[in-house]
């Protein structure tokens, strides 16, 4: 149990002013649990605890009241409505036997034109938890929207783990039947194996969207031409089992870049992997080059597909963003984003006029 002139708001005045205080603040007891003030109720006056503590509550998304802040004995609260003449941000609530010495806010403006002390101590206080308020806020928006994306994460990761694992299951089943011939466990085997790599792309997919800001990789000076006609020869036959023919409609230019070679070939293999995927009877991927003022250089890949949905132009980079893809986590974007913006270029795609989706990425030139 506290006086009124332990409160950091009072502790300053003089004997004389603080009597004034004393004359106006009136003592409200209050049961465990018991409601001092709802969330929207007019701003009346102010409260200081005496004896015990009041839970401070907010109406999250969800209807229920949740405590955001407590105050414990000698602390003010309901300030700022009162001062603003304005609705409760928040509510108040009893966290056990409470005991408050109430000043109205007719009582308070009075006091305040006579004190300048008083004036300055309860703008003080005002800032301060509106400060503590606007912190709060962000703090469960934060987690809300990280709990929010845990909850898509785990849904994704579930649902798309799902039919390869029970692909292998009924694979194994069939490849273990006494009747099972050679010929079919040959079939069994392959799509055990197909499944296997699909699971294990998802799971490079996570691990690099999980690696946070990719300070941590190493890049080296080379030499763009070179490391694009390697990796072309390696996709080239990959993609060609799938129907799908991969081409440089010009060379890429012999320009030095600092990357990382095996994090960079994953955008080329995404970019060229979501196209396979979007045409599935067949088609072609086109590589064009060109070398920017900047300097950089910018990689286009143009598929032969439908394109890409207008309503998934503006989400196509964001995490679990698909567009009907069968395969995958819905990652295979958002990495490409991210390995680019760690190259320090840039990422883009779009649909091109004769048709066909175009992804792009720019790599800075070394400056010799």
């Amino acid at each position: 149990m506290v006086p009124l002139e332990s409160s950091k708001v009072f502790c300053h005045l003089s004997p004389a002013d603080l009597e004034k205080v004393r004359k106006v603040a009136q003592e409200r007891s209050f049961s465990r649990h018991q409601i001092i003030f709802k969330e929207g109720d007019p701003g009346d006056g102010v409260y200081v605890v005496k004896d015990g503590h009041v839970a401070l509550t907010k109406v999250m998304a969800d209807g229920e009241a949740r405590p955001l802040a407590q105050a414990g004995e000698g602390d003010v609260f309901g300030d700022m409505a009162a001062l603003e003449d304005g609705p409760r941000a928040m509510g108040a609530v009893a966290g056990g036997e409470a005991a408050v010495y109430y000043i109205a806010r007719r009582n308070l403006l009075e006091l305040m034109e006579q004190m300048p002390q008083l004036a300055a101590g309860m703008a003080r206080e005002a800032g301060r938890h509106n400060r503590d308020f606007n912190e709060q806020c962000t703090r469960e928006a934060l987690e809300g929207e990280r709990l929010s994306l845990v909850g898509r994460f785990a849904s994704s990761i579930a649902h798309d783990l799902k039919n390869p694992l029970n692909i292998i299951g009924i694979s194994a089943d069939m490849a273990c039947m006494a009747s099972a011939t050679a010929e079919s466990r040959e079939v069994s085997r392959a799509r055990i194996r197909q499944q296997v790599e699909r699971i294990s792309n998802m799971v490079s997919e996570l691990l690099e969207f999980a690696q946070g800001s990719g300070a941590d990789y190493i890049a080296a000076r080379m030499d763009y031409g070179a490391f694009v006609r390697r990796l072309m020869d390696e996709i080239e036959p990959e993609f060609a089992l799938k129907s799908v023919k991969v081409e440089c409609v010009n060379e890429p230019p012999a320009a030095l870049v600092r990357a990382n070679p095996q994090r960079l070939a994953r955008v080329f293999r995404n970019f060229i992997g979501n196209a396979a995927d979007a045409m599935p009877e067949g088609g072609a991927v086109r590589l064009s080059f060109r070398v920017n003022s900047d300097p950089s250089v910018v990689t286009e890949l143009h598929d032969t597909g439908r394109g890409i949905p207008p309503q998934m132009l503006d989400h196509l980079f964001e995490a679990f963003a698909t567009c009907g893809k069968a395969n995958g986590a819905g990652l295979g974007l958002s990495v490409c984003r991210k390995i680019i913006q760690d190259h320090q270029g840039t990422v883009y795609a779009r649909n091109a006029p004769e048709g066909g989706a175009v992804f792009g990425f720019t790599l800075p030139i070394c400056k010799t």
